[in-house]
């Protein structure tokens, strides 16, 4: 592929996988500069690996498991992070407060930033409505290793909605 042809195809992926990509680092994300530094270390390796996505299973899903595992990598790298989100002021602001539900979904994204790294990447992904196979070929897990752990993962958040 040429360089420009190359150049194009990663900007159009960004572009159509953006509010993905952003979704997972800001779930792994501490504050708004770690988000950015997130954001721009996964495009830096979407942009390296792109030639070598072999289509073997849909984009979304190569691009989940790219910004997973560089959050991740990331996060072991700077230890100076701990990997749990400090919620600043107007971090959920695309989050209408005004309703009951809209505060509960508020409670569980808050809830779900505090899990534990592979946790957050298997709820974040069935929330998104992915299959356990296809959650389990994106977090290297057996298929029968995500369906427990989102039972268990399921029950701590609801314990912790019902508190």
């Amino acid at each position: 592929m040429s360089s420009d042809a190359t150049e194009q195809l990663f900007i159009r992926t960004v572009r159509e996988y953006r509010s993905l990509i952003y979704k997972v680092c800001y779930m792994y994300a501490e504050d708004n500069e770690h988000l950015k530094d997130l954001y721009q270390e996964v495009t830096a390796n979407l942009w390296q690996g792109l030639e070598s996505y072999r289509c073997e299973s849909k984009m979304s899903t190569w691009i989940y498991r790219l910004s997973i595992n560089t959050c991740v990598s990331y996060l072991r790298r700077h230890s100076k992070h701990s990997g749990v989100l400090r919620l600043e002021e107007g971090a959920f602001q695309l989050i209408d407060n005004s309703d009951e539900h809209a505060m509960q979904l508020r409670m569980m994204y808050e809830m779900i930033a505090r899990l534990g790294k592979l946790d957050k990447a298997v709820i974040m992904l069935w929330l998104d409505e992915y299959s356990y196979e296809d959650i389990a070929s994106i977090t290297g897990l057996t298929r029968n290793n995500v369906a427990s752990r989102l039972h268990r993962i399921k029950d701590r958040l609801a314990r912790n909605m019902n508190k």
